[in-house]
């Protein structure tokens, strides 16, 4: 006769700290109807469910949680980081040397051109240029960087 309130006082619970007490005591301990109720794992069906945007694993009594939701900056991150790949390629293709400082240009993009100028040192650093304009000259290609079409344009100095 208690089932019925034995589920509802089990669904407001908080399942991280239900399982702690359960795992520290062996004993899950509720109050229904004014009476006192005590559960053990046998009497439970546990179920672990993930969070969305979180990734979890667990080897033995260790456990770790990924966040996988991408925010602002690592989604800017990875825009500079395929944009510095895309440079880099473009120098092989165009057979510059490793030490070669070059130009960077790009049009066509005005998302990819904000991305360009708020990490201009970071880039200019990674691919060895001088500086970044938006004046296609030299060695030119269109790049589809993340569904962002630009041209880029890289020339020797």
């Amino acid at each position: 006769k208690l089932l019925g309130g034995i589920k509802s006082a089990l669904s407001e619970l908080d399942g991280n700290v239900a399982m702690d007490e359960l795992n520290e005591t062996g004993l899950l301990k509720l109050t229904v109807n004014g009476q006192a109720v005590e559960l053990t794992k046998d009497d439970l069906l546990i179920d672990t469910a993930q969070k969305e945007g979180y990734v979890s694993e667990r080897e033995g009594e260790i456990c770790v949680v990924l966040d996988t939701n991408l925010t602002t900056a690592l989604l800017e991150e990875g825009f500079v980081r395929e944009i510095i790949s895309k440079i880099q390629t473009m120098r092989k293709e165009a057979g510059f040397e490793v030490t070669d400082r070059i130009v960077v240009s790009h049009t066509g993009n005005a998302k990819i051109e904000v991305l360009m100028d708020a990490n201009r040192d970071e880039i200019c650093r990674e691919v060895m240029a001088e500086e970044i304009t938006n004046v296609i000259d030299g060695y030119a290609k269109e790049w589809n960087i993340n569904k962002e079409k630009v041209t880029i344009g890289v020339k020797r100095l």
